[in-house]
Parts: structure tokens; C-alpha cells; sequence
């Protein structure tokens, strides 16, 4: 599952990896808080919804972007405490939460670390065969999750190259 945290919408994704390669997309939505309540009340109603998502989803993990860039220390901190509640949730129900950069996913999704977020949106339509392209927020943690589940296959996919070019080395003894 990937979050995409944010105070005011918070995006989620989920997605499963076929047997051979693949993705294959389970759920994807936003999270909004009522704008007129507190940002503690906010934070609680993300916490919720994620927590019965989770529960509902019953994902492996958690991807989220690590916190990079912010228009000002304001929004950074808003976006901190709505990334730490999303992570406590994750944490609190037994699943590893793994951080990635933008330019992972980015690189995991479009295959550069410098994409657009019209890029990313493109990209992940395209991988999950989505039938329109994802809000922006959920889209981008649809990517999140596509990233954590590469980096995931990628030891395995490491290891069989790997038995492979051993055996082709024993066959030609």
C-alpha cells in the first residue's frame, strides 16, 4: 500500500504484484477531512480511515515519500504530522513502512528521477491499466507502492539472474 500524506487530502494506493512481472491495481482513493475541523481532529480522521483501509486491504507494507521540499515551514509541518500519524497507524497494526525519495519513484514509475507529476499520472495509468488517469494525490501513492514493490522483486529477480547464469556456466562444463 502506498500514502501519499497530506492534511488536506491524503492519497492511497493499492496494488499487488503478479507471479511473472506485473501489477496489478486493488484500490485507490483520498482520504479528506472535514476542512472546518481542527487540525488535531484532522489528523485523527486520516488515522481512521487508513487504519480500516489497512485493515480492509490487509497489504504486506507501506510506501510513503520520504519528506524533501516544502513551499514553507507551515506546510512542511503539516505535512510531518500527517506523515507520522500515517506511519504510527502502519506501525500500530505490525506492517514495515518503507521511505522512499521522490526520485525513486519517480525513477520506479516513469524511469527517470526527474519526471512531472503528469508524467507519474501517465505512468502509473499506464502500468496498472487504469481506465482514466488516478487523482493526483492517490496517483501518486499508487506510485509509491509501485516503487516499494519493485525494490521488493528486485533481490528475487537478483537471485534467479543470478541461479541462472550458474547453471548456463555449469552446462557448458
Amino acid at each position: 500500500m502506498g500514502i501519499d500524506p497530506g492534511s488536506r487530502f491524503c492519497g492511497y494506493g493499492v496494488v499487488d504484484s503478479r507471479r511473472g512481472g506485473g501489477f496489478v491495481h486493488i484500490d485507490n482513493g483520498l482520504v479528506a477531512p472535514n476542512s472546518d475541523d481542527s487540525f488535531a481532529n484532522k489528523l485523527c480522521h486520516i488515522a481512521g480511515e487508513l487504519r480500516r483501509l489497512i485493515l480492509e486491504h490487509r497489504p504486506q507494507a507501506v510506501a510513503i515519500e520520504m519528506l524533501f521540499y516544502a513551499k514553507n515551514v507551515q506546510s512542511a509541518l503539516k505535512l510531518a504530522h500527517a506523515r507520522g500519524v500515517s506511519m504510527l497507524v502502519a506501525a500500530e497494526v505490525g506492517l514495515p513502512v518503507f521511505e522512499y525519495t521522490a526520485g525513486q519513484i519517480k525513477q520506479a514509475t516513469v524511469g527517470h528521477g526527474r519526471a512531472d507529476k503528469n508524467q507519474v499520472q501517465q505512468m502509473v495509468r499506464a502500468i496498472l491499466g487504469l481506465p482514466e488517469i488516478a487523482q493526483e494525490d492517490a496517483s501518486d501513492a499508487l506510485a509509491a507502492a509501485i516503487c516499494h514493490l519493485q525494490f521488493a522483486q528486485a533481490p528475487a529477480t537478483l537471485r534467479e539472474a543470478m541461479k541462472l547464469a550458474s547453471s548456463k556456466k555449469r552446462s557448458r562444463r
